[in-house]
Parts: C-alpha cells; sequence; structure tokens
C-alpha cells in the first residue's frame, strides 16, 4: 500500500484505517495529487483559494466552493451539494492547487452555479454513507441478475450510492444501444431507491475497477492517467512490436495505453532511417530489407534468391549503398559492407558474483560403476576360502 498507516490484512484489503483504499491520509487512492505548496504561506493580503476538489467513489472527482469558509484539509470526510440531497466525499486536494486542476480539466472557477460543500460530515452522515457503501456489491449482483432475465446486451460493471442513500447510479458497457426502461422500472421496485444509468467506454471501466497490469504495477488508467489517447496498430509497428492481439491488448480488451509511451521517440529516430521497403541493387541480386534495429542502427537484408542468409549493415552503409543505385554505379554484393566495414563487438562476461556453479548445493550423484564394482568385491570375499579349513 502507498499510504503508511495502512497494513494489508489476511483477505488482501488494507487495515488500519479501516477505508479500503481511501484512506484520510490520501497516500493510496487512486489519480492522488501531491500538494507540494503545503508548506507554503500566503502572500499577505491574499484569501486562500475557495474551492476544494472532493473524492468519490474510485476515481470520481469533482470540484466544489467552500463559500462557509469551512477550515478543510485533505482528508476531511465532507457532505457536498448534489443533484437532489447531498453527497458524502473526501477532500482529496486545498489550496491553490485546485486552481490549477480546475485550469487542466477546463473548469471555470467563477461559474456562480458550481456546487458548495455544506459541512464537514457528521457521524451521522458517515455511517449513513458507510452503510450504503456495504449495500453495492449484494445490489449490482442483484442488478445483474434482473439484466439477464431481461436478455439485455449490457454488462452492469460498479454501483454508486449517493451519500445520503436516496440515489444509486449503475456503471454498464455495452457494444450497442439498449432500451433498459424495463430494467429501471424492476430495480426502483426491487431495491426502493431512484436509479440512474450510466453508459462508460472499456477503459472508463477499467479505470474505476483498477488492476494489476502485465508489467507488474496497478494499471496506469487507475493511479495516475485521465485523458485516454487514441492507440493504433502502428504505435506496435513502429516500435518493432509482434502484432499479437493477446500481448498488446489490455485488460479493457482495447490496445494497452503504454504503447503511445515511447512512440515519439522511435518516430524522432525513424526520421534518419532508410524505408522498410528499401531495395539494394547489386551484381548478386536483388536484396530486400527484412528487419531493422532502431538502436544499433543497423538494418538487415536478405536477397531475393537467398532469403534465408541476412546481412547486417549500417544505416550510413545502406544510405551508400542507395547512392550509388541512383548514380548507377555497379555494387558487386552486400557481403563486402558486411564483412569489411561492419566490426562485431564480442561481448564477454565476467563473473563478479563469484558464483561457480549453479549446481553447487546439489548433492553429488554416486555413478552406477562405483556400485557395481563394490557389490563384486563383498561376492568376491564370501567365495574366499576360509584359512582353518
Amino acid at each position: 500500500m502507498g499510504c503508511s498507516s495502512c497494513s494489508t490484512g489476511k483477505d488482501g484489503q488494507p487495515k488500519g484505517c479501516k477505508n479500503n483504499g481511501t484512506c484520510g491520509t490520501d497516500g493510496c487512492n487512486k489519480l492522488t495529487v501531491f500538494d507540494w505548496l503545503s508548506n507554503m504561506s500566503l502572500p499577505n493580503g491574499q484569501k486562500p483559494f475557495d474551492c476544494v476538489e472532493v473524492r468519490f467513489k474510485n476515481s470520481r472527482k469533482e470540484f466544489f466552493r467552500n463559500s462557509e469558509n469551512l477550515s478543510l484539509s485533505i482528508g476531511d470526510v465532507v457532505a457536498t451539494q448534489a443533484a437532489s440531497g447531498h453527497d458524502v466525499g473526501i477532500v482529496s486536494l486545498t489550496g491553490e492547487l485546485v486552481r490549477v486542476q480546475m485550469k487542466k480539466k477546463k473548469e471555470d472557477y467563477n461559474n456562480p452555479q458550481l456546487p458548495v460543500v455544506y459541512r464537514k460530515a457528521t457521524q451521522k452522515d458517515i455511517d449513513k454513507w458507510q452503510k450504503c457503501r456495504d449495500r453495492e456489491e449484494e445490489i449490482k449482483k442483484r442488478a445483474r441478475e434482473i439484466a439477464i432475465l431481461l436478455n439485455l446486451e449490457m454488462k452492469i460493471s460498479d454501483v454508486e450510492f449517493q451519500g445520503d442513500g436516496s440515489k444509486a447510479t449503475f456503471y454498464y458497457t455495452a457494444e450497442d444501444r439498449v432500451d433498459f426502461r424495463q430494467l429501471i422500472k424492476d430495480m426502483a421496485k426491487a431495491f426502493r431507491i431512484r436509479i440512474e444509468m450510466r453508459q462508460i467506454g472499456y477503459r472508463q471501466e477499467a479505470q474505476r475497477l483498477g488492476g494489476i497490469g502485465s508489467c507488474g504495477r496497478e494499471l496506469c488508467c487507475s493511479t495516475w492517467l485521465t485523458d485516454f489517447r487514441s492507440v493504433s496498430t502502428s504505435a506496435a509497428r513502429y516500435q518493432q512490436l509482434s502484432l499479437n492481439p493477446q500481448k498488446l491488448a489490455g485488460q479493457c480488451g482495447k490496445l494497452k495505453c503504454c504503447l503511445n509511451y515511447e512512440l515519439d521517440v522511435y518516430l524522432d529516430a525513424l526520421k534518419d532511417f532508410p524505408s522498410q521497403d528499401t531495395r539494394l541493387f547489386t551484381e548478386k541480386g536483388v536484396a530486400f530489407c527484412q528487419k531493422i534495429d532502431i538502436f544499433k542502427g543497423s538494418l538487415w537484408f536478405s536477397y531475393k534468391s537467398d532469403p534465408a542468409n541476412w546481412h547486417e549493415l549500417t544505416k550510413n552503409q545502406v544510405a551508400e549503398i542507395k547512392e550509388k543505385n541512383k548514380k548507377k554505379e555497379s555494387v558487386t554484393s552486400l557481403e563486402e559492407y558486411t564483412l569489411t566495414n561492419v566490426e562485431r563487438d564480442e561481448k564477454v562476461f565476467e563473473n563478479v558474483v563469484g558464483q561457480d556453479s549453479l549446481t553447487r548445493f546439489d548433492a553429488p550423484k554416486r555413478s552406477r560403476n562405483k556400485k557395481r564394482s563394490k557389490k563384486r568385491r563383498k561376492s568376491n570375499y564370501k567365495k574366499r576360502p576360509s584359512n582353518n579349513a
């Protein structure tokens, strides 16, 4: 866990603050923002910024105006304005950084219709809010059963109760448009609450639910990534990755967002590289590019008549051969470039740890020949005549 006040219990959930991932210290929250201005005081005469950022279930964050001038700090549980009634959330950011976050998310902090913070949550508000959160898993399971009975092609992935327990928001994913009017009627009759259905994409679903990626870390979308840029298979081609959908797809079923992280570096490096469709004309035959290595600055070519044998060339050598082809100068073969101009560095590995063998702790195996010779000695000793006879 990222929070120092939490420790993992037997069931895998954090214990200590008993908030199960929504710690009051804001250390293990999703999309946490570090308040690097917390130790700095405001200039004389400047009033503190009157807006705060409040975090609700999973990664949902909204901005509220502190119209009552409450002394709020990160981790305080507050009752906020909602469309009807009130909601309960945890303050995730205060001060001037809220202004920066609102500019980043294109929120107008001068908007008079910005929702407000009512008060710090009382113990009664917290108990009611916790009771509603305990019902979410049961209601989600029951809602999925109702959707299956109605033969609706949709997946209800998450349920979020409002802080006062008067409304529940059901997040679902679907390929096509779904007519869920009968579903809302049945759920309102079964749960006795107001229902709101909200369709989300598959990446937003992974962001809300979270998980562990193939790299062994938490999903980027649920920890720090906020903008979902489109990812195409060309990003994998530029980085020389195998076009295997099982390896390139994330938990959301779409292409991994991390394919875009190093794409700009590869595109800059490929500007100086010859195209992969380059053909080299020699007296021995036409050569085609089979593979490129951006980090080494190398390209591998093979003749059309002998595609199994590859010849390694540097990008400067390829440019030289192309220039000769344009001038219609003769090039004998690729071998004269690979043998004379390419110097291969042999890697020498040194034993810096001092380990001689991986099997040095194993018990030595006794050979079968020793066992046989020992049995023969015993049999020969028994056959010898005694001196008393």
